[in-house]
């Protein structure tokens, strides 16, 4: 038991440590454009601000409904889906949560995902394969996993995250191009230093949006790891999630109508064919959670 208290914490700290990371990038573009373009930096952040703040309200009011809508996710059933129901209820009450809405998606690949932008309004989907294909134990592990998502506020980190990723994309955007056309430049002349800062300046602007991607992946890998060791928390058996992640390590189905923007949300890649770079995964490799849950 120990072990899923270390992981908890060290995958948090490491959360933490990626969140700050995109600050820094956000705050060195910030930097270049009041540098190179004084009143026209300061305004063009401006303007990117607003459109960021605007995507995050639309996200975090609207994102649940589109997710689940996109997903073709169907209510569960009383009748048909008493297990589910009854296992979602029962672990919401052992994390001191409200009781997540449950939705099915008729699919016959092995996959989950959570979605709300707070416990109170937090639903849980679950694929008709997981439901097929599961035994009870390992049912509960996964709807365990997504229940520490619910509980850990993952849903509205990666909402955070993708704010981040859209307003240093936009920043770095009026960046290149304001350094590229010279619009609003200073006229003072900083000879050889100027040349090199512009330089440094216009390779920032290349590198941040996909640095913060980058970010964005690597924090979403750290709160799987963190679902994984407290949903094991929750059971008290890890063996359960274990045994459920290596059944969706050799299924052969690949969940229809998943798209890019929703792999981070699902509890595995929805996508088969996956890149070979762990720096490119939305998802740690499921053999190492394997692993870390079995040396809990």
């Amino acid at each position: 038991m120990a072990g899923m208290y270390s992981q908890i914490d060290s995958n948090k700290w490491k959360s933490y440590a990626i969140v700050a990371a995109f600050f820094v990038v956000i705050l060195g573009i910030m930097w270049f454009a009041t540098y190179f373009f004084a009143g026209f930096g300061e305004f063009s952040i401006a303007i990117a601000g607003v459109l960021a703040i605007v995507f995050a309200l639309g996200g975090y009011y609207w994102g649940d409904r589109l997710v689940l809508s996109l997903s073709h996710a169907k209510p569960a059933n009383e009748n048909e889906h008493r297990f589910l129901l009854n296992t979602v209820e029962g672990l919401a009450i052992a994390a001191g949560l409200p009781k997540p809405k449950a939705y099915v998606i008729e699919d016959n690949a092995i996959n989950a995902f959570a979605t709300g932008r707070n416990p109170k309004l937090s639903s849980i989907a679950v694929t008709t394969g997981a439901l097929k294909k599961l035994n009870r134990v390992e049912l509960e592990g996964v709807i365990a996993h997504e229940m520490s998502h619910i509980k850990n506020y993952d849903i509205r980190l990666a909402t955070v995250a993708v704010v981040m990723v859209g307003f240093v994309a936009i920043l770095s955007d009026i960046l290149f191009r304001g350094m590229l056309f010279g619009a609003g430049g200073r006229d003072d002349n900083r000879g050889n230093s100027g040349a090199i800062m512009m330089v440094v300046g216009i390779a920032f602007a290349i590198l941040a949006p996909i640095a913060v991607k980058l970010l964005q992946l690597a924090l979403s890998r750290k709160r799987e790891y963190l679902a994984d060791a407290t949903g094991a928390l929750l059971t008290r058996y890890p063996e359960g999630l274990a045994s459920a992640l290596e059944k969706i390590g050799k299924d052969s189905n690949q969940l229809q109508g998943a798209s890019e923007t929703m792999a981070t949300l699902y509890i595995a890649n929805p996508f088969k064919n996956i890149s070979a770079s762990k720096l490119l995964s939305t998802h740690p490799p499921l053999e190492d959670r394997i692993a870390k849950l079995r040396a809990m």
